[in-house]
């Protein structure tokens, strides 16, 4: 979906039709969830800290998110997807792989399948949604961003390796700014650098990553689209009105984050083995801890000792904290799948 909360609240308010919005909080300590293709003409971007977004673009419209709308919305938009098949992946509310390759309405082309349930979109909420049409997932993915907003692009077997070499490392799909600096330093910044790599470097550098990688660049990519993605891990975050110092307040702070990946727990019968702390420092770097236990974290108060445990471990803090989360994966409904984590927004 192209800029989907916020076009989601253009859609439902016009004074906003035309406008920069960005959907997310406006205070000092916001960050944008969603911005308007207006507002990107500007540099805006989600993820971006409130206070940068508005010094890019001093018209920059503020809303406040609805994800109950959202999500309403995303639910309407898979109904779409469900009536030409089955097998569908979603990776986000506003995003989803399709294998379409013997849908339901027996048309024979991708093309004509894509267009369709593009057109069903837009008559059915009002929204438009960009497609990638490919042979394997990773350049369906690649392709998805080619003509946004509201199009289409198509990266056929004989398009995909020259594609894949021109393509620059950054742009990678799952290939964040840390990775593409790695990959920058080994003197790799396209695909065709990557390519030239053998399996043994990449694996020494990457670890299991490197062979993801590997393959990649050979244009491999047999992953099948899993209707059925278990969830890897449960987590959720909080960033703070004003910077923490003491360990006691970040304890206090950590209460309600635990609480809400609990009550997750709790409601769906879901545990896990693994326990993540994350923070993010005032400099806005951030790291992660982990602890895998030998058994199922079965309660609220092992989770909470776990996630303490972490936190202690790194007193004295170097700087100022903005934001801590906590995770919990090894979940007992792991399976082979790399599914995306969910987040449990407080």
């Amino acid at each position: 979906m192209d800029a989907f909360f916020a076009s989601v609240e253009q859609r439902d308010n016009p004074d906003l039709r035309g406008k920069p919005v960005a959907v997310g909080g406006s205070r000092e300590r916001g960050v944008v969830a969603a911005a308007s293709y207006e507002a990107r003409r500007f540099g805006v971007h989600s993820a971006m800290p409130s206070v940068t977004a508005r010094r890019k673009c001093a018209d920059l419209i503020f809303v406040k998110p609805r994800f109950d709308v959202y999500k309403q919305v995303s639910l309407q938009i898979r109904e779409i997807f469900h009536e030409y098949t089955p097998l569908v992946e979603p990776l986000s509310l506003d995003e989803a792989y399709l294998d379409v390759t013997e849908n339901l309405k027996g048309i024979p082309y991708a093309t004509q399948v894509a267009r369709e349930i593009r057109a069903k979109i837009f008559q059915e909420t009002g929204l438009t949604a960009s497609v990638g049409i490919s042979y394997q997932k990773f350049l369906a993915k690649m392709a998805s961003d080619q003509r946004k907003p509201n199009g289409m692009f198509v990266i056929t077997p004989e398009m995909g390796p020259a594609f894949m070499e021109q393509l620059p490392i950054q742009k990678f799909h799952g290939i964040g700014p840390a990775t593409a600096a790695k990959f920058n330093r080994l003197g790799i910044f396209t695909g065709l650098d990557l390519k030239g790599r053998s399996l043994e470097f990449l694996q020494e550098r990457f670890g299991k990553a490197g062979s993801y990688y590997y393959w990649l660049a050979q244009g491999v990519d047999h992953r099948p689209v899993c209707p059925d993605r278990i969830r890897k891990s449960v987590g959720a975050e909080n960033t703070f009105s004003n910077d923490l110092t003491e360990l006691e307040a970040m304890k206090t702070a950590l209460q309600p984050i635990i609480d809400k990946v609990w009550r997750h727990c709790d409601q769906t019968g879901v545990r896990g083995r693994t326990v993540t702390l994350k923070v993010k420092y005032a400099d806005f770097h951030q790291i992660t801890r982990s602890r895998t236990l030998s058994g199922m974290v079965e309660g609220r108060e092992a989770l909470e000792a776990a996630s303490f445990e972490l936190l202690s471990a790194l007193v004295p803090f170097p700087k100022p904290v903005r934001l801590l989360g906590v995770s919990l994966s090894t979940l007992n409904t792991d399976e082979e799948s790399e599914p995306p984590q969910l987040s449990l927004a407080l």
